[in-house]
């Protein structure tokens, strides 16, 4: 008898879904005394284990559950089973505890596969850096930033005419990459974490999905479900949905209010977003503190408890005074510092109770993202002012107006007017101005898309974004991240955060007067290669043009049929030139054909 050998794996987190359903009516007839302290002891509990106060790594966050198998779903990635068994105990000691009943629970480990990767698993197989990062980002994932969760386990099939564990293993491969190539389809939609459960629990896998829209996890099951992978081969638990809140509102959540607090219909969104959906992108360059000196922003920090000079690499600082509650201002904070932490820049943020305010106390490596900082900072809660100061000599140059970059002049509006007698659309896509901020990254390009899809998601909250993706080809020296904007501001904003995104090593514009002209062609399929070919041609035309510095074909890592042509040169009457060039014309006229929409020229920002 033939045996069939079992994919390699590779275990990461270990994982805990703890789902409650809460005794309403103990809680109803319960004083208001001890509905207070369950309350306290319910948001201590979970803010600590969100914040990871009892380890390194790992993750948690808490949901609330719509329909009758539950209430709550307090979700945990902790590095040990031990620490998943603490987590769950320690709840239990709380006297929030005693109001729920545990309904459900779900106990698994993240993993990965050979069917993901066999080289992963060979003692000397060599893995492309950015498919060993990716199996990392599987096995340790982060819990992301997304309104809704949907969780369901499920098994393969062990029915005789469908029998998934009697497949070849390269058939079941075949299988799982269909499977893949429709999630791939929902990249920036749907994020999801895949845990192992075989010996662990009634069923063989758990899924846990995330998204902004809930049908979009609608969409994509269901299109799952016509795939071969899943209508022969799946079987199907429960499934629950719910929508992310932040510990500090667990007594809004008890009291039968909106949660998020913030994100009620009634409060202005951007405000909404700035609280509990990471950091807004600001719209304004209004100030958003007065500039101190050094020394007295140093007299400051002593006043909360803060000496400089334990935290030498700061060299810009902020301070805002509250009237808000310094443990709910804490609360505020700590999503926040979640964000702040992903860039390199940040050195600390944090909050100090002082005379009946709070003050909130956020140092930089360098001004200009303290600055960015700075805008979302003051959207807290009760922040009445604010002070910042320069700490050393970092002074960040890239702050300053550069008037070779600056949009919104005559001479813009004649170069839109040219373009666009050339059947170009020249910065108006979408109705209206918009605005691209364009970086170059040395680094690979899988870690770059990894970093910028976990930004992109953030990006996506606000009306003001259009759209931010990363473009690479087999030859290129440098990754290309784009990122499109409504504004101006908001492209500068957003370049903030992007300027710490790994291997950064220019932004376009900064090498000539004139900089990218940023050109985006979404080509039909089928002529993806003539497109190609044409511009090779096209590319030795620009090598001998005057005053052109360096042109590269690059194409969307989620989409190669959009493709940017990233083209620097010395200053824009050069540029024109080859505009108002018969080649060029010849290259549009015969692009006519090929192209699924008008090329688009965008500003930059």
């Amino acid at each position: 008898m033939e045996r069939r050998e079992p994919p390699q794996t590779d275990e990461g987190w270990y994982a805990l879904h703890d789902f409650r359903t809460i005794d309403w009516d103990a809680w109803r007839e319960a004083s208001s005394r001890v509905r207070e302290r369950a309350t306290e002891e319910g948001i201590e509990y979970l803010t600590a284990h969100e914040a990871l106060e009892d380890t390194t790594e790992g993750a948690s966050a808490v949901f609330s559950i719509l329909g009758h198998k539950a209430d709550l779903l307090i979700l945990h990635l902790r590095p040990t089973m031990a620490q998943l068994d603490v987590a769950e105990r320690q709840f239990e000691q709380t006297a929030f505890a005693e109001f729920t009943d545990q309904s459900s629970s779900y106990v698994s480990v993240t993993e990965v596969s050979g069917y993901m990767s066999q080289e992963y698993f060979e003692d000397d197989g060599e893995v492309d850096t950015g498919i060993a990062r990716y199996i990392q980002s599987r096995i340790k994932p982060d819990l992301p930033d997304a309104e809704f969760v949907s969780f369901y386990p499920m098994s393969k099939s062990r029915e005789p005419e469908n029998n998934w564990y009697d497949l070849p293993f390269d058939e079941r491969a075949d299988h799982l990459s269909s499977h893949g190539e429709i999630g791939k389809q929902y990249a920036g939609k749907v994020k999801q974490v895949i845990t192992g459960s075989i010996g662990m629990d009634d069923w063989e896998w758990g899924v846990t999905l995330f998204a902004d829209d809930m049908t979009d996890i609608k969409q994509l099951l269901n299109e799952m479900r016509f795939d071969p992978s899943t209508s022969k081969f799946a079987e199907f638990g429960p499934f629950f949905t719910g929508r992310r809140f932040p510990p500090a509102d667990l007594a809004a959540f008890l009291a039968g209010e909106h949660v998020p607090t913030g994100t009620a219909p009634d409060v202005d969104q951007e405000t909404a977003d700035s609280t509990h959906r990471g950091p807004p992108v600001a719209d304004d360059d209004e100030p958003t503190h007065e500039e101190v000196d050094a020394e007295q922003f140093e007299q400051a920090l002593r006043t909360h408890g803060i000496s400089l000079s334990d935290y030498e690499e700061a060299g810009y600082g902020l301070i805002f005074r509250s009237t808000a509650d310094a443990e709910d201002l804490a609360a505020e904070v700590s999503g926040l510092r979640k964000n702040f932490d992903h860039y390199d820049t940040h050195v600390m943020t944090t909050v100090r109770a002082d005379a009946g305010h709070a003050g909130v106390i956020s140092l930089w490596k360098n001004q200009r993202a303290a600055e960015t900082a700075a805008g979302f900072l003051s959207d807290l809660d009760g922040v009445e002012s604010g002070m910042g100061a320069l700490l050393g000599d970092d002074v960040d140059e890239a702050d300053e107006t550069d008037e070779s970059t600056s949009h919104g002049t005559d001479e813009d509006e004649d170069l839109r007017s040219e373009l666009e007698d050339l059947n170009i659309y020249s910065g108006q896509p979408h109705g209206e101005d918009v605005w691209s901020m364009v970086l170059y990254s040395e680094a690979d390009p899988q870690e770059v898309y990894d970093e910028v899809d976990s930004m992109r998601e953030r990006f996506d909250h606000y009306d003001t974004h259009v759209k931010t993706a990363v473009y690479t080809a087999e030859m290129a020296e440098k990754t290309a991240i784009v990122s499109i904007w409504k504004t101006q501001s908001a492209a500068n904003t957003a370049g903030g955060f992007l300027a710490d995104l790994p291997g950064i090593v220019a932004r376009a514009g900064e090498e000539s007067g004139f900089g990218t002209m940023g050109m985006f062609y979404t080509v039909k399929p089928e002529y993806r290669a003539d497109f190609v070919e044409k511009f090779e041609t096209v590319g030795g035309l620009l090598a001998d043009m005057d005053g052109h510095l360096e042109t590269a074909l690059l194409a969307n890592l989620d989409d190669e049929n959009d493709m940017f042509i990233a083209s620097q040169w010395r200053d824009r009457d050069a540029a024109m030139a080859f505009f108002r060039s018969e080649a060029f014309r010849d290259t549009v006229q015969w692009g006519r054909d090929i192209l699924a929409d008008r090329p688009r020229h965008v500003f930059l920002a």
